[in-house]
């Protein structure tokens, strides 16, 4: 490895809601653990790997400059998003008319929302469903209608088109969201899946979100597709949302944005977005970005994702052979399970609440899978060292699943 992935980060007191919320009883923030244990932070969808260099560096260099006034978005900032999509996803095509800026994902699912339907339109979203769908759509006024994913006879989850199909045209829905890869379940949709899919929609005349903040970590082995070129009815129906945040653990910076083919839908989304007249760029995450969209930020991308890689086959492994009753998917991208602890709990006499709080006060900050319609559920972040992974499935061991 050139980078470093090893590093346990002492993140006290540098602004990280990962550590600093345990125990606030704010949202669904874990419990503090009990004294003697430390906290290892898996549950908020941040990494605990330090960034890529090359984004301090450029950071620290525009900081040097000490004006910071009013600027628009450089040629540098564009062509690095052009040639990422083209190089690391096979787009082409792509202009800097399509992208437009976005405060981040779910704003932009927001205003793409807006653009698409009326508050109190019924959205079809695939459940488990991501926290921040439900929140961000139901303070919105939107009513989610959710058709459940299922897992087959290999584990593996998957879109159920009948039930979508019985929803589009039963229930006047007009537009829909597809997360991909899908967080919390971690699948990357094949070419076919995603084809099937938009079919159903150009049917229905549903237009489309696609959630690809997760597009840069998938797994060795599997291949995003993004959504918009699955087919020319694709590019015209569908807004695809994008950031480096999750790639480049650049979150705090906030910086995403949205690709757009059809005009009159570009122009229609930069109204929406401009509404609250907060929308707008900041320019150290312009220069962040460019950074990391580099052919150094690709390879670093590459080796987070072979590390991402063991993390994921050390802990479904350590599940397997040391957790008989508890169930999860390997995930094929992002770095999250989802844990389906439903037969343990049943088998044990114990609740899912029991479970959390047994983990939480041993230092393990996992996250509570109900909120994402996972009824027996828990979310567990596997972005740190393996050695953090390891200690983790140590403590559950011998507290937790005993």
């Amino acid at each position: 490895m050139s980078y470093d992935f090893t590093t346990v980060l002492d993140r006290r007191g540098k602004d990280a809601l990962a550590l600093d919320a345990l125990g606030s009883g704010s949202g669904f923030a874990p419990a503090a653990p009990k004294e003697g244990f430390d906290i290892i932070p898996m549950w908020v969808a941040d990494m605990n790997f330090p960034a890529f260099p090359a984004i301090t560096d450029a950071i620290i260099r525009r900081a040097q400059h000490p004006v910071y006034g009013y600027f628009s978005p450089s040629q540098d900032y564009y062509d690095a998003i052009i040639r990422w999509h083209r190089d690391r996803h096979g787009v082409t095509g792509l202009e800097p008319a399509h992208i437009g800026y976005e405060n981040g994902v779910l704003g932009g699912v927001v205003s793409a929302l807006n653009v698409f339907c009326s508050r109190g339109d019924r959205v079809l979203v695939h459940s488990p469903t991501y926290v921040g769908f439900t929140g961000s759509l139901s303070n919105c006024g939107y009513r989610i209608v959710h058709s459940p994913l299922t897992v087959d006879s290999g584990g593996v989850w998957r879109m159920d088109y009948e039930d979508m199909e019985r929803k589009l045209a039963g229930q006047q829905i007009h537009a829909a969201i597809l997360c991909s890869p899908h967080n919390p379940c971690g699948r990357v949709w094949e070419h076919w899946e995603l084809e099937r899919a938009m079919e159903l929609y150009a049917k229905y005349d549903v237009s489309v979100i696609s959630d690809e903040i997760w597009s840069d970590l998938v797994l060795p082995g599997f291949q995003h597709i993004p959504t918009q070129t699955i087919s020319q009815d694709a590019r015209r129906r569908t807004v695809a949302l994008y950031a480096p945040s999750k790639t480049f653990n650049l979150a705090g910076l906030v910086g995403s944005y949205h690709v757009a083919y059809d005009r009159r839908l570009q122009d229609r989304l930069k109204k929406e977005s401009s509404l609250s007249h907060y929308n707008e760029m900041n320019v150290l995450s312009m220069h962040a970005l460019i950074a990391a969209y580099s052919p150094e930020g690709e390879r670093w991308t590459n080796e987070l994702c072979q590390v991402l890689e063991g993390n994921i086959d050390y802990a479904c492994g350590y599940i397997r052979s040391h957790f008989p009753g508890v169930w999860t998917a390997r995930p094929q991208g992002t770095y999250m399970l989802f844990l389906d602890c439903a037969r343990w709990c049943e088998e044990h006499g114990r609740t899912i609440e029991q479970v959390l709080k047994a983990g939480w006060d041993v230092g393990v900050a996992w996250q509570d899978g109900r909120p994402f319609h996972g009824p027996c559920h828990i979310r567990m972040n596997l972005a740190l060292p393996l050695s953090r992974v390891q200690e983790a499935f140590r403590r559950l061991s011998q507290y937790v699943f005993c």
